[in-house]
């Protein structure tokens, strides 16, 4: 018998959308997917010479589960000067991707019985995360009218006396939504005035258009930041997805609690990996806006063709590679639609409804740009054909 714990586990649904995919294609069939939460590019060449190096060099060995010393202290020094978020290498942990930091955090500072407040459409992770600390998930609502932004006045309203934490997503997955600063500003004295925890999960924050500005929550003051876990890591900024290093940085005693779970749990990232991230969190800043460029441009590509078809709405996103993509003239089942997209039309989207966004569908942008197009004529003609 599984433990309840367990089997109140979902499987991850993109991961096994991308499964799918590539069992689909090992039969022979022609899929383009929109489901892969990642670039489509390489990682940097100097960043896999580093792992290669480290290799040859012979470190690969245990290091502190914490992470490398020298890793620990570019992520604080780039926390500090990016950011303008305070940090010292002690408050630093790395770990394997910024999945498992979310998840460090949440179960140094969840007890069984509090809640923590989520924002839809949110990846679905972090409600199971949540859920496996033994607390709550306690769900606010965005909408499309409100490009899918948090509101001060909704958050305040979903504050009871259970409440521990809040996890904000900027840029947002799946909604590519970017928290603009006056917003954050009101959800900091919100939390601050409420004596709750922030995990701020900016795991895309290179990846902003049109101008947005992305702002660390902790950078606003040092009541807030005395409240709030920096997640962050090199999987979306540097195409290092299965590399699987991602950060945290917290006040002192939340990091040592993280530190003190992960030596338990999994002990340190990789030691290969990590070389492999110093090198990258050392590349000039203009090689990594330059996949930003990119993915804007494939992003006004899809905006493009999802336009042409009737009746298809989706805001305009100014962050990650997703767009997500109001479906509900066609269905009220996003999850039958998608299954009807893959099985008859071989087009992979994720239903909305993962997300807690029903009546959508995400698509990422992260692909070639002819895939796209070809991606959104197969979409245009499934949803004019009978499932």
């Amino acid at each position: 018998m599984l433990s309840q714990r367990v089997a109140g586990l979902s499987p991850s649904p993109t991961l096994a959308l991308t499964a799918k995919v590539a069992e689909l294609r090992s039969r022979g069939e022609n899929i383009v997917s929109f489901g892969a939460g990642e670039p489509d590019y390489g990682t940097p060449e100097e960043v896999c010479e580093a792992g290669i190096q480290a290799i040859r060099d012979g470190k690969t060995r245990y290091t502190a589960s914490a992470g490398i010393p020298e890793l620990r202290a570019v992520i604080a020094e780039k926390l500090q000067c990016e950011n303008c978020v305070a940090a010292n290498p002690e408050q630093v942990i790395v770990s394997a991707g910024a999945k498992q930091a979310v998840f460090n955090a949440l179960m140094t500072i969840c007890n069984p019985g509090d809640e923590v407040i989520l924002f839809a459409p949110y990846w679905m992770t972090y409600k199971d995360q949540v859920y496996l600390t033994g607390a709550t998930a306690k769900v606010v609502h965005t909408s499309r009218a409100t490009g899918y932004l948090p509101t001060a006045e909704a958050f305040q309203a979903a504050i009871t006396g259970r409440t521990k934490a809040v996890i904000i997503n900027s840029p947002c997955n799946p909604t590519g939504a970017v928290v603009p600063r006056d917003s954050l500003e009101q959800i900091a004295e919100i939390v601050v005035r409420n004596n709750l925890y922030v995990v701020s999960d900016e795991i895309y924050e290179k990846l902003v258009y049109d101008g947005a500005e992305h702002v660390s929550i902790a950078s606003l003051g040092t009541e807030i930041a005395d409240r709030t876990v920096t997640v962050n890591g090199v999987s979306k900024s540097h195409a290092m997805t299965g590399w699987r290093i991602g950060y945290a940085a917290a006040p002192l005693e939340i990091a040592k609690g993280m530190n003190t779970l992960q030596d338990q749990v999994t002990s340190n990232a990789s030691s290969v990996s990590q070389y492999a991230a110093l090198a990258a969190l050392r590349m000039p800043c203009d090689k990594i806006t330059g996949f930003a460029t990119e993915f804007q441009s494939r992003r006004d590509l899809i905006l493009g063709e999802i336009e042409k078809t009737p009746n298809l709405c989706c805001v305009t996103p100014h962050g990650a590679f997703y767009a997500f993509v109001d479906v509900s003239a066609y269905t009220d089942d996003d999850v039958a639609l998608s299954l009807h997209l893959l099985e008859r039309h071989k087009v992979a989207c994720v239903p909305g409804s993962v997300f807690e966004g029903p009546g959508h569908v995400r698509l990422t942008y992260a692909l070639e740009p002819s895939q796209i197009v070809e991606g959104m004529r197969r979409i245009s003609e499934g949803l004019q054909s009978p499932a």
